[in-house]
C-alpha cells in the first residue's frame, strides 16, 4: 500500500471518528439496540388474558384453571361471573375463555366426559395456535395429576431440545439482530460518505490527487470495512455477555463471514451514493435496501413460510446468509457445510456488487 493511499485511508477513518456523535452511532448505538431488541424481541406469547367460568364450588376445575394462571403464560382477565364469554373476547378483554362442564368437571369426568370448552381469539393466528398448545399441555398435565396417571397411552415419546434447551428467545433472535446491526451501520455510513464529499464540495480535491480510480475506491470504502468488523466484534461480545449466547463455533469462520458480509453490504452502501446526488437521497436508497433485505432474511420468522416468490428473492439478500452463518457458528458450532456454502454465496455477492460500485464510481468519477 502506497503512502498516498494510507494517508488517504487514515484521512478518511479520522474524519469519521473525530465526531463525537459518530463515535456514539458506531459504537454505542449497536449495542443499545442489541439490548432493546433482544429483551422486547421474544417468539413466547406471554401474559393471555384467560377468564374461566363453571359453577360454584367446582373445585377440580378450579385447581385446573389454578394451573393455567401459575404456568407465567396466563393472566386472570377481569371479568364478572355472569358475563358474555362471546361478549368478553369480543371487546378484547379476554384473549381465552375456558368454560367448565354444566354439571362440574369432576361428575363430567366420573362419567368418561371430563370435556372443557376453550374459546380462543384467532384474531391473531400464532398467538391462538400457542394458546391452544399451552392450553393441552396444562390441561394433560392436569390430568395426569388428577388421576395419578391412569389410562397411561400405550406410546410415549421422549422430546429433547437441542443447541437452545431452555427455548429462549434471545438465542435465536440476538444473532440475527447482529446481522441487522452490521448491515444498518455499514450500508447507511458508506452510502453517505461519497454525497457527504459532493456537499462539502472536497469531492473534487480527492478526484484531483494522485490517486488512479482503483486507490480512491479504496481510500473511502476500506475504512467503513474495518469499522464494519470492529461493529460486527462488539456486537458478538455484547451477545455473550449480556444475553450470553454462546459461541460454539472458531473465532477464524466468524471473522470470514463477518469480512465476506461486510464488504458486500459497503460495496452496496458505495453503490448507493453513487447513484444519489445528496445526503437524503443516500439514506433514502440504503432504507429502501434495509427494509425488504431485513424482512427477507429470516431474522423475525423463518423463509420457508414465505411464498415461493419472496423466497427466490430471500436468494439474493446477503443478510439471508449472513444470519444463517451467525446463528449455525453461534449456536451449532460451525457445520462446514454449511459454512462453506453460505460463505460461498457471501463472497460471490460481494465480487459482485464490488464489481457494480466500481463501475459505477469509475463512471462518476469520469
Amino acid at each position: 500500500m502506497n503512502v498516498t493511499l494510507r494517508a488517504f485511508i487514515k484521512k478518511e477513518l479520522v474524519q469519521t471518528l473525530r465526531d463525537v456523535r459518530m463515535r456514539a452511532l458506531l459504537f454505542g448505538a449497536p449495542v443499545l439496540q442489541m439490548t432493546i431488541f433482544g429483551l422486547a424481541l421474544s417468539t413466547e406469547i406471554k401474559n393471555i388474558k384467560l377468564a374461566a367460568f363453571s359453577r360454584p364450588g367446582d373445585a377440580m376445575f378450579e385447581r385446573v384453571t389454578g394451573s393455567f394462571y401459575a404456568s407465567g403464560w396466563f393472566a386472570r382477565a377481569g371479568y364478572s361471573p355472569g358475563e358474555d364469554p362471546f361478549e368478553l373476547i369480543a371487546s378484547g378483554r379476554a384473549d381465552a375463555v375456558l368454560i367448565a362442564p354444566d354439571e362440574g368437571l369432576a361428575r363430567s369426568a366420573e362419567r368418561g366426559g371430563g370435556k372443557m370448552q376453550l374459546l380462543v381469539d384467532a384474531s391473531n393466528a400464532s398467538k391462538a395456535r400457542a394458546v391452544e398448545a399451552y392450553a393441552k399441555n396444562i390441561i394433560a398435565a392436569a390430568a395426569a395429576r388428577e388421576y395419578g396417571g391412569r389410562a397411561e397411552p400405550a406410546l410415549k415419546f421422549d422430546v429433547r431440545v437441542l443447541y437452545n434447551p431452555a427455548m429462549e428467545s434471545s438465542m435465536f433472535l440476538v444473532p440475527g439482530v447482529m446481522g441487522m446491526l452490521v448491515c444498518l451501520i455499514t450500508i447507511i455510513l458508506t452510502a453517505m460518505s461519497l454525497t457527504r464529499e459532493r456537499e462539502m464540495g472536497t469531492f473534487e480535491t480527492i478526484v484531483s490527487a494522485p490517486l488512479s480510480n482503483k486507490e480512491v475506491l479504496l481510500g473511502k470504502t476500506v475504512p467503513y470495512v474495518v469499522l464494519g468488523l470492529l461493529d460486527a466484534a462488539l456486537v458478538v461480545t455484547a451477545g455473550y455477555l449480556i444475553f450470553g449466547v454462546p459461541v460454539r463455533g472458531p473465532l477464524w469462520q466468524l471473522g470470514l463471514a463477518a469480512l465476506a458480509f461486510v464488504v458486500t453490504t459497503v460495496s452496496v452502501g458505495t453503490f448507493i451514493s453513487t447513484v444519489s446526488k445528496n445526503q437524503q437521497q443516500a439514506m433514502l436508497g440504503g432504507f429502501m435496501f434495509l427494509f425488504p433485505s431485513i424482512l427477507m432474511s429470516g431474522v423475525m420468522y423463518p423463509i420457508e413460510n414465505m411464498p415461493r416468490a419472496v423466497i427466490a428473492a430471500a436468494y439474493l439478500d446477503p443478510l439471508m446468509y449472513f444470519v444463517r452463518l451467525f446463528r449455525n457458528i453461534m449456536l451449532k458450532g460451525g457445520d462446514s457445510h454449511v459454512f462453506w456454502t453460505n460463505l460461498g454465496a457471501l463472497c460471490l455477492m460481494a465480487l459482485v456488487t464490488g464489481g457494480m460500485a466500481y463501475k459505477r464510481f469509475r463512471q462518476t468519477l469520469n
